[in-house]
């Protein structure tokens, strides 16, 4: 069938299209006649129509249209209330439910004694008191049964508990032993008092006896076989949670407790049903959903300590955030409980059966437990990512900073996908397809669940891609990280990676190329136009363009240098006259921290030439004076040997590309000869390394009797001979005249260094 909405565009662009000279083609004749357009048109009858309509006719068509779509909107409009006035109604809807709560307080008895007498009426004064005795004796049967597979079992779930408890695995291969024993025992008892009861009792029989044994015998000992799994009461040296002996053994009762008390309200709501006693008679329902909800508090206030405790768990890496939820988490499950509360008394305001029929299977009690484990949940995803976490690549803070970094991706994530389980555990008890939701783009509500999906989706890709680089990164920077010990001095330290320098620029990219793109679809998704924002961010693109060229010229210069691999972080580099070791790179500018200390911004844009210091390897030459009468051999054998020491040396070898040797003399100057000795290391290990060759030098020169050669002015005073016979006074003028000459000489070679050299900076 042809759409309407179609019908109506092709006639208003007929109307647009038409010329004056078909206006006035048959104008008296066209004008009064009526045409009747049928709802099944097909594109070409439409076609085929509107050429042999007139304006007129056109014009009356489209205004009938028109008028019908404001009509429909003025009804919607009309029936649309403000949120003030829905809000009135809902608190009006529930005052009057809980009035016509105190209004039923006396029928509370009457009715349940009413609901006994049809039951008993039904069944029989004797049939009644023969449906309990089948009834115990099949849960009777069904209790001996699950014993005697204990029994035959015993020797299995023996050998469980000789688990190591202070190994996770072999606690938790316990409990899930001993768990999947209380489970494989109850499905005996199930097994048997089913195939008892359709043997034994009628149909009828069974629809009453089904309820008692599902509610007050199946749901509780479920709940206890989970409770002693996670809290392990009696085995505390097997606990999975941090909690202590006595806040287990409370809240482990108090949860079978708990249970108790909802399977006997869902057994009482459901007795009350059977028998023709509906819940608007009595409102026991009220009272008791009340109790569990009042239990609920008392509980979660009275454990607030061991509650605080299990939620804040054992790991050593917690945050402030881990901390504050473990703290107010008894608070929070109070909240939950009240919030619930007043879900269920709205819920029955409104007198739905649908929703009422959900009530009665419990589905606030499963939302009510779900909201109430998600912390619980948090603190498992914690506890799991601490024992298995991939263990840390190598030491040092680079490698702990990355590994703590890595946990808190992996509990991100975990936190989202807990979170996701969380709601679709709620629709499920609820029955809400939420496919079925996020597929109608009509309704707002959908928009709502595809804006999270979509922003979930994006926050978990960011996260994935975080940790991945994250890693790489980690295992980059402690391959190359520096000992504590080692000097980065002038001259530069040994550069890391070239993943190492591109990874914390690709990580900003990928996070703000995924934010911009989840952002946008997820804005699309609640059904605003991003046409406009695309449109703007092209305009301001254009802008900067125009604008910021040098901003641009430096962006292009950085990727250029970046392909080049010109420089990482960590090399020391000289950037026309600027030095130091390359600190921290963005896309436009890059950071030199001096050997003393300033740090230097440079923008890409301004490097002419890039000098790097620190590329692969390092030559350090060594210069020593000795006096003009020592052996150079002997000098040379004491280097080598020195830099065969060295090369053995487990704290030195490794800085070493090629030892420590002599390189002859060098020149002579007016103290001695000059002997040069060089070696070649790796960046950043040169100067921890002269130290020690200075230090051994100096150590071995001694050892053989070999002085390092000193300045000295030796002056030749004619009649020197006669000395001793010079007075005081020709003495003093004697030490003058050679202080002088000595000033002198100090003085020209100094001179003569700073034309060599050049003058210091």
């Amino acid at each position: 069938m042809f759409h309407p909405i179609r019908l109506l565009l092709a006639i208003f662009s007929v109307v647009l299209l038409s010329g004056p000279v078909i206006a006035q083609e048959g104008d008296s004749a066209s004008s009064t006649a009526t045409i009747t357009i049928p709802e099944d048109l097909t594109p070409e009858q439409v076609d085929d129509m509107v050429a042999r309509m007139s304006d007129d006719q056109v014009r009356a068509i489209l205004l009938e249209r028109l008028d019908a779509v404001a009509e429909k909107h003025a009804a919607a409009a009309a029936d649309r209330e403000d949120p003030i006035t829905e809000i009135n109604e809902i608190w009006a809807e529930m005052v009057a439910s809980w009035t016509h709560v105190a209004v039923t307080v006396p029928n509370i008895f009457s009715a349940q004694v009413h609901a006994v007498d049809n039951f008993v009426g039904t069944f029989g004064t004797t049939g009644a008191f023969v449906l309990m005795g089948l009834i115990l004796s099949v849960l009777v049967a069904g209790f001996i049964a699950e014993k005697l597979f204990g029994l035959l079992t015993r020797k299995w779930h023996s050998q469980a508990e000789m688990a190591d408890e202070n190994d996770l695995w072999g606690a938790v291969s316990y409990l899930f032993r001993r768990f999947c024993h209380e489970i494989a025992g109850l499905v005996v008892f199930y097994v048997v008092i089913r195939a008892l009861g359709r043997g034994l009792l009628t149909p009828e029989q069974i629809t009453y006896a089904a309820p008692f044994v599902f509610y007050l015998i199946w749901i509780p000992r479920l709940g206890a076989a989970a409770s002693r799994f996670i809290l392990a009461p009696n085995k505390p040296h097997f606990r999975l949670v941090n909690i202590d002996d006595h806040w287990a053994k409370f809240l482990h009762r108090n949860l079978i407790g708990l249970l108790i008390l909802i399977g006997f309200t869902l057994f009482i709501l459901h007795f009350n049903e059977l028998n023709g006693i509906t819940g608007g008679e009595t409102r026991i329902g009220f009272w008791l959903n009340a109790a569990i909800h009042v239990y609920i508090g008392v509980i979660a206030w009275k454990a607030r300590e061991g509650l605080s405790q299990m939620m804040l768990g054992t790991d050593p890496d917690h945050t402030k955030f881990d901390e504050e939820v473990a703290q107010y988490y008894p608070y929070f499950a109070i909240g939950v409980s009240a919030v619930i509360w007043l879900l269920v008394e709205f819920l029955v305001a409104q007198r739905d059966p649908v929703l009422l029929n959900r009530l009665v299977q419990g589905a606030h009690f499963t939302t009510m437990f779900w909201l109430l484990i998600a912390p619980a949940l948090d603190t498992l995803i914690r506890g799991l990512v601490r024992h298995l976490q991939p263990p840390m690549l190598g030491e040092g803070p680079v490698a702990e900073q990355a590994y703590k970094s890595t946990k808190r991706s992996y509990i991100r994530i975990g936190r989202v996908l807990a979170g996701i389980l969380v709601i679709l555990m709620i629709a499920r008890a609820w029955d809400l397809d939420l496919r079925e939701i996020a597929g109608g783009a009509e309704e707002s509500g959908s928009k709502l669940i595809q804006f999270f999906i979509i922003i979930a989706v994006g926050y978990i890709l960011n996260e994935v891609v975080s940790l991945w680089i994250n890693r790489r990164l980690a295992k980059e920077q402690t391959a190359a990280e520096q000992s504590p010990d080692e000097e980065a001095g002038e001259g530069g330290g040994s550069g890391g990676s070239r993943l190492a320098t591109v990874l914390p620029l690709l990580r900003v990219t990928a996070q703000v190329a995924i934010a911009v793109i989840f952002i946008l679809l997820a804005l699309g998704a609640l059904g605003l136009d991003i046409t406009p924002l695309l449109a703007g961010a092209g305009i301001l693109g254009l802008a900067i363009g125009f604008g910021a060229q040098k901003l641009v010229s430096d962006i292009v210069g950085g990727i250029f240098f970046l392909i080049d691999d010109a420089f990482r972080v960590g090399e020391y580099v000289d950037v026309g006259g600027t030095t130091g070791t390359v600190e921290k790179i963005s896309i436009r500018s890059m950071q030199l921290r001096h050997h003393r200390g300033p740090v230097h911004t440079i923008p890409y844009g301004e490097i002419q030439k890039l000098t790097n210091y620190s590329r692969d390897w390092v030559i350090m030459k060594l210069k020593f004076t000795v006096p003009f009468d020592t052996d150079p051999n002997k000098v040379k054998k004491i280097f080598k040997k020195i830099g065969a020491a060295m090369m053995e040396d487990e704290i030195h070898k490794d800085g070493f590309l090629q030892p420590f040797k002599s390189q002859g003399v060098f020149d002579f100057d007016d103290v001695g000869m000059i002997i040069r000795g060089k070696f070649m290391a790796k960046p950043g290990k040169q100067f921890t390394l002269r130290k020690e060759i200075f230090n051994r030098v100096k150590a071995a020169f001694k050892e053989n009797g070999i002085d390092f050669a000193r300045r000295e002015v030796r002056v030749a005073i004619p009649g020197l001979e006669e000395a001793e016979n010079l007075s005081e006074e020709q003495k003093a003028a004697v030490g003058a005249a050679a202080g002088e000459a000595a000033n002198q000489q100090a003085e020209q070679q100094g001179q003569k260094s700073g034309s060599e050299h050049g003058a210091p900076k």
